[in-house]
This record gives structure tokens, sequence and C-alpha cells, in this order.
């Protein structure tokens, strides 16, 4: 029986988080005494583990800064997030998207930048617990574009490569998805822009959830 195994990204992809990340990554840079991070930046290094977004944003600091910045972030993050002041909203017509591939009998996954503690609470928060067979994180995995964490999922999920699709709207889902053998589809509403994700190989670009659904099902 052929598996269809959809993962998906998360911020970018599923959620929005873009300002989340960027106050938290202002503040931890802050602290850290660095100069401040340009926000487009900072937007372009989303999905990305957190020691090499930093690493990107900051690639002249000291190593000892630049940990500095990870261990800031990772505080200012949790503290926002328990304050209740975080907002990572689901895109409009994403639960739709879930919804339509579970019931089309699709498995399910998220292979994602954020840390285990962080995607969880993200699912629970937007009521989707229960709704992935796989949720990989960067806490167990080297960081995108390196396919540790999409080969988990679909080793999770009882899925081949040639069954699964990846989702993501960053050149790192798509390379990550490329290096593990398989399909790629682009999202225009996350951080990198539809040309750069056909380039990296996305076999196509969905412009809305709605679109995805299409592309998915073939509708």
């Amino acid at each position: 029986m052929t598996i269809r195994c959809a993962v998906f990204d998360c911020d970018g992809t599923l959620v929005d988080g873009q300002a989340a990340v960027c106050d938290s990554m202002e503040a931890a840079f802050a602290q850290a005494g660095l100069p401040q991070p340009d926000r487009n930046a900072v937007r372009r290094i989303v999905g990305l583990s957190l020691p090499q977004a930093v690493l990107q944003l900051a690639p002249d600091a000291e190593r000892e800064q630049r940990m500095a910045v990870v261990e800031a972030y990772k505080s200012h993050f949790r503290a926002t997030r328990e304050s209740g002041a975080l907002r990572e909203p689901l895109y409009a017509g994403i639960r739709e998207v879930l919804d339509a591939l579970r019931e089309a009998g699709w498995n399910l996954a998220v292979a994602t930048g954020k840390s285990d503690r962080g995607l969880n609470a993200t699912v629970a928060t937007h009521g989707l617990t229960g709704v992935f067979d796989s949720l990989q994180g960067a806490d167990r995995h080297p960081s995108k574009p390196h396919p540790a964490m999409l080969e988990e999922a679909l080793v999770e999920c009882g899925a081949a490569p040639g069954d699964a699709v990846m989702i993501g709207d960053t050149s790192f889902d798509i390379e990550m998805a490329k290096a593990a053998g398989v399909r790629a589809i682009g999202v225009a509403w996350g951080y990198h822009e539809p040309e750069e994700l056909l380039r990296a190989g996305a076999e196509a670009v969905a412009q809305t959830p709605t679109h995805l659904t299409e592309i998915l099902l073939g509708r």
C-alpha cells in the first residue's frame, strides 16, 4: 500500500511567527551587545536551527557572543510565550488543508527549525494535537537543509521518500527535500520569494492554502 505523506515546515508555512522571531532576535542581540540585525535579514533565516541562524546574522562575531545570543533568544522567546504575549497565528486556510489531507488518508508531519518545546506548544495552542503523525524539531537534528529531520519524519510515518512531499516557504525546505529524495512544494505566503523556491527545486509554488490542497490532491 502506498502511503501518502505530507511534511510541513512550521514558521512561514503553517503559522506566521515572524513578529515573535524578530522581536526575540533583536532583544537577544541587544543583550549580547551586538548591533541590531536587519529585520528582513532575520525573516530570511527563519527555518534554520538557532545557532546556524545567528551565525548567518553575525558571521564576524566571536563564538561566545553568538552563543550568548542563542541563549538570550531562547530566554526571551520562552518568557514571551509564558506571559501569554506570543502571537503565532495559524495562516487562514491551513486548518482546512490539514483536514482535507487527513480525510483523504494522508499521513502528516512537521519538520521545523523550532525547538521541540516551541513546536509542541504551537501545535497545542492551535488545537492540532494528534493531527500530525510525526513532529521533528531542531533539538534532535542538524539544521536544514540537512535531511535528517525529514528522513526521521518519514520513518515515523512509515512512508518511502517517493510517497512523500515536503511543503515549505524557504529554500532551506526545498533543499532539504532534494537531499532526502522527496518532492517539494513551495508556498508563496512565507519568507522567501516564489522564484527562489523554484530555483531551489520546488515542483510548484502554491499561491494560497486552497491552491496547495488542489496541488496535493490533484484537483
